[in-house]
């Protein structure tokens, strides 16, 4: 199931209700019952428990450690799921948030101090969708230009656990920017989230926002408020967040607040400052803002494992693209040298990823890297080496994985 009309069992409206406000009122004394966001009892930026085995945990961001995904189905469990947050998770109150719109390309030109407004239970009130999709870091693989391009970058060093999927629920934004009355001038909306301002070398970038062209967000934006079947946690974006399939994870704005609707085009610093590529080869204002992600693969084995030498193991891994269904992947066990294709298993899903799994005889003790190289919808196949730029944005170069058999 990639993209579905509502009718199949769901909680109702009033049990989903019931279980958001739980999220937030549940937790007493760290809310502050603002639409805004809110004071915290805690000191850290993610409110999830983080254990060692199943995340890599960068300040306010934490990676999901692959082999964790092992014996997991399609979808990633939620308590798995990535996160990343410019500054900290804000707790917010369902019962006070307003979805507000505003801008010139609505009907009347309403202005935010005087917007077009939707409470959480319009939007449980709207026509809803269910989408299975991934959601990337667009910097996910970025320590891989490090240590495997040999190329220095800066940002988060994510190897490849800054990606998901999860089965997400909502409204299409079409819908609701349609309610909020579209008009054709239309040509950026620009959702904003409700956490802090992110500050970034003392200058203040304001809280977190970027625009979507209107074809897109007519398209296939959802506005989710579930996650795998119940409402979305705090740090995935309660109570409403974009998930924009196929693009980069900065447009899956979570925990918005505020979408302004515009006829002329829009830029914020996370299209202009941030998400472009920089660096030899571009001009100096980087290049056109970025959108689709690239195809990656992943085996589902810690980094650098160690696997035992005289039997046959069962390499298993996952392979996903921006650019729709991946038709096939192959692995090599001898450094590229060789190649075989590995056998797919599940669903195949456009938005999604591809399970796939090989077997393996080691021909001895020693040092081995593993390859996985993906083949997407488009026909394109997985480079031996990804484009270079300064931020380390879009690592889709096949990635070679340390093991040793002993």
């Amino acid at each position: 199931m990639d993209l579905t009309e509502e009718g199949d069992c769901r909680p109702s409206r009033r049990t989903i209700l019931r279980m958001s406000a739980g999220l937030g009122l549940g937790l007493g004394s760290a809310m502050a019952g603002t639409a805004a966001g809110t004071a915290r009892a805690d000191d850290g930026p993610i409110l999830k428990p983080l254990p060692p085995e199943l995340f890599i945990v960068y300040g306010t961001n934490a990676e999901t450690r692959w082999e964790a995904m092992r014996g997991q189905g399609y979808l990633t469990p939620t308590d798995r799921f990535f996160v990343r947050n410019h500054t900290r998770t804000p707790l917010i109150d369902v019962r006070t948030w307003r979805l507000r719109l505003f801008g010139s390309g609505l009907h009347g030109s309403p202005t935010l101090d005087r917007p077009v407004e939707f409470s959480y239970e319009d939007l449980l009130g709207m026509p809803a969708r269910t989408i299975d999709a991934f959601i990337e870091c667009t910097g996910n693989g970025r320590n891989l230009y490090t240590t495997q391009q040999h190329q220095s970058v800066s940002g988060t060093p994510w190897l490849l656990g800054g990606v998901g999927v999860a089965r997400w629920r909502g409204v299409p934004l079409a819908h609701v920017l349609e309610r909020a009355g579209l008009t054709h001038r239309a040509v950026d909306v620009m959702p904003r989230g409700l956490d802090p301002d992110f500050i970034d070398g003392g200058r203040n970038m304001g809280r977190v926002r970027r625009p979507l062209p209107v074809a897109k967000a007519l398209d296939d934006v959802l506005l989710a408020y579930e996650m795998n079947g119940r409402p979305l946690p705090p740090d995935h974006g309660f109570p409403v967040r974009l998930v924009v399939p196929g693009w980069v994870g900065i447009a899956s704005i979570k925990w918005v607040g505020d979408i302004e609707v515009s006829a002329s085009p829009l830029s914020s610093p996370w299209n202009t400052t941030y998400y472009r590529m920089f660096g030899p080869g571009y001009p100096p204002e980087g290049s056109a803002p970025l959108t689709r992600q690239v195809t990656k693969s992943a085996f589902e084995l810690p980094w650098n494992a160690r696997l035992e030498a005289g039997r046959t193991v069962s390499l298993h891994g996952r392979s996903w693209s921006g650019e729709g269904a991946v038709r096939h992947v192959e692995v090599s066990t001898d450094g590229g040298r060789t190649w075989r294709r590995a056998a797919t298993h599940g669903r195949r899903g456009a938005l999604g990823w591809v399970r796939w799994e090989i077997t393996w005889r080691p021909p001895g003790p020693g040092s081995y890297e593993l390859l996985a190289r993906a083949t997407d919808a488009t026909g394109t196949a997985q480079p031996d080496v990804a484009p270079y730029n300064t931020f380390g944005y879009l690592f889709g170069a096949v990635v070679r994985h340390p093991v040793t058999v002993a």
